[in-house]
């Protein structure tokens, strides 16, 4: 099973890499295997490649629901004393 997370790609370069924003965070990622991603498109990005290009909804849609996650997370860590052996 592999984890992908939408990314927005906010510059092309010569050499088939691409910078992206992942929410909120730029990285640099090839774009090996969607050469057709264009600056403002949304692609899958996993282990360093973007592996599909994905329309904005689809995207938002992940997005959110990762970070709704996140917020699950902090919730139960809240709720759940750490003990410590």
């Amino acid at each position: 099973m592999c984890l992908a997370i939408p990314a927005q790609v906010t510059e092309l370069r010569d050499d088939h890499m691409a910078e992206v924003s992942i929410m909120g965070t730029t990285r640099s990622i090839s774009l090996d295997l969607t050469p057709q991603a264009q600056v403002g498109d949304y692609v899958l990005v996993h282990a360093g490649f973007a592996i599909e290009v994905v329309d904005e909804q689809h995207a938002q849609e992940t997005l959110a629901l990762i970070d709704e996650m996140s917020e699950l997370v902090d919730d139960l860590d809240a709720q759940i004393p750490l003990v410590v052996q």
